[in-house]
């Protein structure tokens, strides 16, 4: 408890004094936002404004949540080394291609193969280190079969063996890894909104593995010897990370609010979307992770929605997507969007805990 206290406390403190130390910098060197001609154009004052914020994140993060096991003479976890690996490797893709925008004032940084290129072996790096290194118990930092509030085992991807079962779940990873990394990328068009969003993610996760740690593991021996507890193999560590996310995008947050000082870029969303993806992964809940993030799948699919309408019937169904941009062209402001999405995003995450709760009703009642 006093861990999750440090890192998230450290990690408020690291963000919120040293971005602006972050962006004195990067206005030295002129490191500005390119702003897209076709985009609002309520969006043109936002040219110049300082990126790549997802650094000052990153690193508050990391130097928190290695603070918080200096202090209480611990050792970091298997299950959080590794979504910090995957955190730090989306946001050193996602670095390339800020500075490539940057550098070359255009839009486009990395050619989209590449990136995808990227993204693959940083997740299935990850996907494969996920299916090593078990516990006492025998708990791996991530499982094969695919989860809801926890493990489904009828739905084991290593239903035809070992290596079958590595390589769909290195399928499926890659799959959860694009789906949030890009969802948070989408969202992060509004000053504070992808920010804001995560802040609720990762508040709702720090209560799911801190619940997660509480329960104590007993055999019901009436329901055939079904043990009652979770699959996740470090979860005390994994709320520790999740305070010291929340203490970073708290601080980032502080001047990327409207007007925005600074934005976190694609440094920054892709390495939030990596971190989203692990957390829902380590902590067996990916599908949960669904509902918790609900935003992010809405304004996801809000883009899927209109390309697909367009290509098949060349009519759009938003004014442009994403989602938040259809309302700013109908004229709602800026802040008005991001309270609204902050507030969906909480009640959604307010549902996914509810479920979680639910799920684990009975066994306590038992």
């Amino acid at each position: 408890m006093i861990a999750i206290i440090i890192a998230g406390a450290a990690a408020l403190l690291l963000s919120i004094v040293g971005t602006p130390l972050y962006i004195k910098l990067l206005e030295k060197r002129g490191y500005g936002q390119f702003v897209r001609d076709d985009g609002p154009t309520s969006h043109a004052t936002k040219r110049g404004t300082p990126t790549m914020g997802g650094v000052a994140i990153i690193s508050a993060t990391l130097v928190a949540y290695g603070l918080s096991h200096l202090l209480t003479m611990t050792l970091p976890s298997v299950s959080v080394l590794l979504v910090l690996f995957l955190m730090v490797g989306l946001g050193v893709v996602g670095f390339l291609d800020d500075y490539l925008k940057i550098s070359q004032q255009r839009s486009l940084g990395l050619r989209p193969r590449d990136k995808l290129v990227g993204q693959f072996l940083v997740a299935t790096a990850f996907a494969v280190l996920a299916l090593l290194f078990p516990d006492d118990n025998g708990n791996t930092p991530a499982g094969t079969a695919i989860s809801f509030v926890r493990d489904i085992p009828w739905l084991d991807l290593a239903f035809a063996g070992t290596i079958v079962g590595f390589i769909l779940f290195a399928i499926w990873a890659n799959f959860l890894v694009a789906a949030w990394s890009n969802g948070v990328n989408l969202t992060d068009g509004l000053d504070g909104l992808a920010s804001g969003a995560t802040i609720v993610f990762s508040g709702a996760y720090l209560v799911i593995s801190f619940w997660q740690w509480r329960q104590v593991c007993s055999v019901d021996l009436e329901a055939g010897g079904l043990v009652q507890c979770y699959d996740a193999r470090d979860p005390l560590d994994v709320a520790v990370l999740c305070a010291a996310i929340i203490g970073a995008c708290i601080g980032f947050l502080w001047w990327n609010t409207s007007p925005a000082k600074i934005f976190m870029g694609d440094t920054g969303s892709l390495a939030l979307g990596g971190a989203i993806a692990g957390l829902t992964i380590v902590s067996r809940t990916e599908v949960l992770g669904a509902i918790i993030g609900g935003l992010f799948v809405i304004i996801s699919l809000s883009v899927i929605i209109q390309v697909t309408s367009f290509k098949l019937t060349g009519r759009r169904v938003f004014r442009m997507a994403p989602l938040q941009h259809h309302f700013e062209l109908k004229g709602w402001n800026e802040v008005t969007i991001v309270v609204r999405f902050w507030i969906v995003a909480g009640i959604l995450a307010g549902v996914g805990l509810g479920i979680f709760y639910l799920d684990a009703l009975p066994r306590l009642t038992s």
